[in-house]
């Protein structure tokens, strides 16, 4: 029996990276999945999103362990797409236990306003629409987890000019899903329903290995390769590593929706190595 043995897990965001990793982390642990995604590029970030083989890609990888996947392709940015996916998945599987608001986008550089808007769109606004859409099919108890970024609670992030309209607006929404998790944890409490969030720190997945990225690392380079960022990853730790694995993030996330966490709630997960401590020390009680 694993920890959410028979239960249903909602994750968007779910055709690869750390969307993936949760689903089949919780397809490990006994879980059937409700899985969306784009699958689709949007104009303004300047790194492939996911495709339609690669959420059939986790779909294969979870029946694999003998549970079962309703995917779909769904925009996060469009309440009503979210609405059918999560209502035809939860007819489908007979219940929903706990939603992973996972998707996002970091369109790094762009100058552009629409950069901005887009990043808040998904990043943020993605997150509400996840919520909404799966609140009606969330019992009592059931578990809520927002995928925030150490990012987002530092000073100098993305949101460093250099960064564009696109970083500023990648930082506002993680702080903004930080936030929101801390009110949505007293508002769905009477009903004994847990709002967490998780921030990760460099995670190897396709959104740190791109060239908007490799470029924040390697101010100093033209052109830089991932050979180039990767000596500049570590700099951003505490810990001697350049980034954590999905997986890592994943593990925090199946905790937090398991009953090893019944009663955590509101809290900010750091997945960070310790970039966090790092780069915003405690400061000295007098």
């Amino acid at each position: 029996m694993g920890r959410l043995q028979d239960r249903v897990v909602f994750v968007t965001g779910a055709a690869r990276g750390q969307g993936r990793a949760v689903a089949v982390r919780a397809a490990e642990e006994g879980a059937d999945v409700i899985g969306v995604d784009l699958c689709a590029d949007i104009a303004t970030n300047g790194y492939a999103l996911a495709t339609g083989a690669d959420l059939d890609e986790t779909v294969r990888r979870v029946e694999k362990l003998g549970r079962r996947m309703v995917a779909s392709r769904a925009d996060v940015r469009e309440p009503g797409e979210l609405r059918a996916a999560v209502d035809a998945g939860a007819a489908a599987l007979g219940r929903l236990d706990a939603v992973v608001a996972q998707a996002g986008i970091c369109p790094l550089g762009n100058q552009d306003a629409q950069a901005f808007l887009d990043a808040v769109a998904v990043d943020f606004n993605g997150v509400v629409h996840a919520v909404q859409a799966a609140l009606p099919h969330l019992p009592d108890g059931g578990a809520v987890v927002a995928t925030g970024s150490v990012a987002g609670l530092l000073q100098g992030g993305t949101n460093d000019p250099a960064n564009g309209a696109g970083g500023m607006g990648y930082a506002w929404a993680k702080r903004a899903v930080a936030s929101f998790v801390h009110d949505l944890a007293v508002t769905l409490a009477p009903r004994g329903i847990r709002a967490n969030a998780v921030h990760p720190t460099n995670t190897d997945t396709a959104m740190l290995n791109s060239d908007p990225m490799f470029r924040v690392f390697r101010p100093d380079l033209e052109n830089p390769t991932r050979e180039d960022a990767l000596l500049a990853f570590p700099a951003m730790n505490a810990m001697p590593v350049g980034f954590v694995e999905p997986e890592d993030v994943a593990a925090a996330v199946l905790f937090l929706i398991s009953d090893d966490a019944r009663y955590i709630t509101g809290a900010q997960l750091r997945v960070d190595a310790g970039s966090y401590v790092k780069n915003r020390p405690q400061q000295p009680v007098f």
